[in-house]
């Protein structure tokens, strides 16, 4: 079977032995090494986890296949404080008229299912040095590649569904931004270390979306607490702070935004 094809179902039901051939066969195709195997629990069963570094870049295994994307907002019931919070941003006049499960809908992506490779992803996003289209060409020159939209939303993600990759509710009363610890700060199940701050802004191959944070947007504007922490949601598009970065106001600001370069498996 080729690596590409490897299924996060398959995935999850290898031994340790065999999650160590596929790493060691990963690492040799990207010319690198091993560098972590080891396990968690992730969705009530254990999940492998495997860091490889290449050319001093340290990247993580993420088994794809048929993956469920977007957020299901019928299923999800907001907690009172996470209610009460949106209700006072609207309150102080943001421009936020909507309630918060319609704003979701026009922030996140829908629930919908895609087929994906299984790729080595960059464990931690890296800044760019000049425009997108300038970044795929550079990547390409070191072997790799833009993520999609769909692959950096389920290396987030990890199949877990919720608003956030860690569950669907956030500190309020924390900051989404700075520091080095807590829910944000932590690997993923991957062992990614994404979503992390708001003031972030990855860019992948789409460019009607920007993930895991909104450039400090909402912190800066003071809109509140909840929807200073959406930005880091899985799903969450980011669509006004897209069309900002690809609009002509973002150019010459390119070293503000990041990305996170993928290694194609075969």
């Amino acid at each position: 079977m080729s690596l590409a094809d490897l299924t996060l179902a398959h995935w999850r039901s290898l031994d340790r032995a065999a999650a160590g051939r596929v790493a060691h066969e990963a690492a040799a195709q990207a010319g690198g090494r091993v560098v972590l195997l080891d396990t968690v629990d992730h969705l009530g069963g254990p999940l492998h986890r495997v860091r490889i570094e290449r050319e001093g870049q340290e990247f993580a295994l993420v088994p794809g296949g048929p993956v469920r994307l977007g957020f299901d907002l019928d299923a999800w019931v907001p907690t009172a404080a996470q209610l009460a919070d949106h209700e006072e941003s609207r309150a102080e006049g943001y421009g936020y008229e909507l309630g918060l499960k319609d704003y979701l809908a026009e922030v996140l992506g829908p629930v919908r299912t895609a087929a994906l490779a299984t790729v080595l992803m960059a464990v931690e996003d890296e800044t760019l040095a000049e425009r997108p289209d300038a970044t795929a060409d550079a990547l390409a020159a070191r072997g790799l590649r833009l993520p999609s939209a769909d692959e950096w939303e389920h290396a987030c993600g990890a199949g877990a569904g919720t608003l956030f990759r860690w569950g669907n509710e956030c500190p309020l009363d924390e900051p989404s931004y700075g520091g080095d610890g807590g829910l944000r700060h932590g690997p993923n199940a991957f062992g990614l270390h994404i979503a992390y701050d708001s003031y972030g802004a990855e860019l992948s191959g789409d460019p009607t979306a920007v993930h895991g944070g909104d450039g400090g947007e909402a912190v800066c504007g003071g809109y509140g607490d909840l929807l200073a922490w959406l930005p880091l949601a899985t799903a969450n598009r980011n669509p006004s702070m897209a069309e900002f970065v690809y609009g002509p106001d973002g150019e010459g600001m390119y070293e503000e935004f990041s990305t996170r370069p993928v290694f194609s498996l075969r």
